[in-house]
């Protein structure tokens, strides 16, 4: 706002060295060789009209890259206090459009919308100051004009921040069921759902061309009010300044109009007129940061029914053991009754424990709380004395993760910095080793984020093989052998027996008795309440 304003008096002392030396030059016939001082004051105030333009945008530009910075950071922490438990309703493309193109139209307005309003009133009533000095009947005239600008601004923009706000929620809604679409094309191939798949899509494409339609309407509107008032109240002036030079007006101040006082203020209506035609060229900015503000807040403050991360409390800290004291957990509406209630219990660090019952009794919502992706309704939990989720742990889900990219890619995910010969003894513990030595590119084999190309048993040992890598103490399995075949349910055993024996805390839910042989201690998860078997 300094620079811009700073600019602004550059461009005024441009306009008022360039009307003097036409006057000096045309009315009072003075030589070029004496007007050469004021020929150099004008290229420097060019030059620092330049240089401040650029230092605006430059700090402009680091004041918005600050903002979405830390506007990354809220949603992040957020993302973070939710846990995946609470965010897997949502889509992972609105997610994604939220991090990036909802917190990027965010730039246009603190970089270029916010400075400018402030712009818009410093510079014109420096412009205004200096025009009624010169003649207060033109003065009079920008000053009546002026409001008209904003005025009709505003009324343009009423509508223009609803409809960028339908914007976003239509691209999002799209974005969304496109992605969905793509990962289930299989299924829909299947079930003969491909054309109601097609037809769908179309429709929102189409819903969203014509919420883009009218949003780009709306700028071109804003904009074009702008620059009819702004032209006639120019024009209006022109005429009077005309008309008072020749004579033709004998009304005020006209009759003491010289070439010098009636050019500048001919200079310097469009320059007053410039920072609210700029500011209207940054009305949409503030709409389309308006409507993703909305969406992004939207998001912040979905709560659901979890806790914030704030009312944790640490119970009985101790370094060696995995704590619950009290924990109740439910889900949904607050009245619903819970999956866990009252669950008191201890687990020494080094144990394998296996977590036993029927489905749906609560047992991923157990290994869930000491994952600290899930914040129960009441209780305390602690895991090596510290805050659930609080320290690095391996966790190996029902569904496995994957990146495009090659084997040590995927690998590398937990372990950025694991040496080729660190990956491919991981690999071999976990039985892998002559399936990577029969590709061809070894650990360099190209994998798809679908895990193409491999079975369930190898996926799942593939997993396996990141927690081998990154050497966590804490690991926590939800149906490590579901699914698996008799070869890779034994693959997986002996490899969760390695991990065992090298004095890891295991924490797994199983309904397989081959398992449960690896537990010290098994626990049975029923009726909301743990028990030992």
């Amino acid at each position: 706002m300094v620079a811009g304003s700073l600019a602004g008096l550059a461009t005024i002392g441009q306009m008022v060295l360039l009307a003097w030396i036409i006057h000096q030059g045309v009315i009072e016939e003075q030589p070029a060789s004496l007007l050469i001082p004021a020929f150099l004051g004008l290229l420097a105030a060019l030059l620092l009209r330049a240089v401040f333009q650029g230092l605006q945008t430059r700090f402009a530009a680091r004041a918005s890259g600050q903002v979405r910075r830390q506007a990354r950071e809220q949603l992040r922490n957020h993302w973070q206090s939710q846990g995946p438990v609470a965010l897997a309703d949502a889509s992972a493309a609105s997610l994604t459009r939220e991090w990036l193109d909802h917190v990027e139209a965010l730039h246009g307005y603190f970089a270029r919308f916010l400075p400018q309003m402030t712009l818009s009133l410093i510079v014109p009533l420096l412009i205004l100051a200096l025009v009624f000095w010169l003649d207060w009947l033109a003065g009079l005239f920008l000053l009546l004009s002026a409001p008209l600008i904003p005025l009709f601004m505003a009324l343009v923009g009423m509508g223009a921040e609803k409809v960028n706000q339908q914007h976003f929620e239509v691209v999002s809604r799209l974005s969304g069921q496109f992605l969905d679409k793509i990962r289930g094309l299989t299924t829909l191939q299947l079930f003969g759902q491909t054309d109601s798949a097609r037809e769908t899509l179309r429709k929102r494409s189409d819903q969203y061309r014509r919420v883009t339609m009218k949003t780009l309407k709306v700028a071109f509107l804003s904009s074009a009010v702008l620059e009819f008032f702004s032209s006639v109240a120019i024009a209006v002036i022109a005429i009077y300044v005309g008309f008072g030079l020749l004579g033709y007006i004998d009304y005020g101040p006209s009759d003491q109009l010289t070439l010098f006082s009636g050019l500048l203020v001919l200079l310097l209506a469009p320059e007053f007129f410039q920072p609210l035609r700029t500011l209207s060229q940054y009305y949409h900015d503030r709409a389309s940061a308006m409507g993703a503000a909305a969406e992004i807040l939207g998001r912040l403050n979905d709560t659901g029914e979890t806790p914030s991360p704030t009312d944790r409390r640490l119970g009985r800290v101790s370094k060696n053991m995995i704590d619950l004291q009290g924990i109740s957990v439910r889900y949904g509406d607050k009245d619903n009754r819970p999956v866990l209630e009252q669950v008191d219990l201890t687990l020494p660090r080094g144990y394998s424990v296996a977590l036993t019952g029927p489905t749906g009794s609560g047992k991923s919502s157990l290994l869930h709380v000491m994952a600290g992706f899930l914040v129960p309704a009441s209780g305390v939990a602690t895991v090596f004395g510290e805050a659930p989720g609080a320290k690095p742990f391996g966790w190996l889900g029902q569904k496995g993760f994957w990146i495009q990219g090659t084997w040590a890619d995927n690998l590398r995910l937990t372990s950025p910095d694991a040496s080729d010969e660190a990956i491919r003894q991981a690999l071999g513990q976990v039985g892998l080793d002559q399936l990577v030595a029969g590709r061809e590119q070894g650990i360099n084999s190209p994998l798809s984020e679908s895990g193409q190309g491999l079975s369930g048993g190898q996926a799942r040992r593939l997993s396996l093989a990141r927690i081998f890598l990154a050497d966590y103490d804490l690991i926590l399995l939800d149906e490590p052998t579901a699914g698996l075949d008799a070869n890779s349910e034994q693959q997986v055993i002996n490899a969760l027996k390695a991990l065992h024996a090298k004095g890891k805390t295991l924490v797994f839910s199983t309904h397989h008795s081959a398992l449960l042989s690896l537990a010290d201690r098994v626990l049975v998860v029923e009726n909301r309440e743990v028990r030992d078997a």
